[in-house]
């Protein structure tokens, strides 16, 4: 009788750990590849930069484009954690300049995502 009492208790403890995990690839940060006639790199957005930019998607990029200045995001890289695991990391500060042939296109990532530090 106990041991059925117990089983929901369980099954919940179970589930919530799980749901409070984020899971691989997935984190507050949302990534994008930015793809220009030169190169490649792969940016985030925090959740503080989607709210100042009013979207958390491409199209907020672009729309924070075309501000006078441009747009800072975060640049991310690939490196290896302390157990040896790879993830994305945030790597620097980049300034997004308006381009005719600069393209925004969502990433989602194989590995983790490690947010930046604020």
């Amino acid at each position: 009788m106990l041991r059925a009492a117990l089983l929901p208790l369980a099954a919940a403890l179970v589930l919530g750990a799980f749901a409070a995990a984020p899971a691989m690839g997935e984190t507050a940060v949302r990534l994008f590849k930015i793809v220009t006639v030169k190169d490649e790199i792969i940016v985030g957005l925090t959740p503080t930069d989607a709210a100042r930019l009013g979207a958390e998607d491409a199209g907020a990029i672009a729309a924070g484009l075309s501000t006078p200045g441009g747009l800072t995001v975060w640049r991310f890289a690939v490196r290896k954690n302390a157990a040896g695991g790879l993830e994305y990391a945030p790597l620097d500060r980049v300034a997004l300049l308006p381009h005719e042939s600069l393209r925004v296109e969502p990433y989602k990532a194989a590995i983790p995502v490690i947010a930046p530090q604020p």
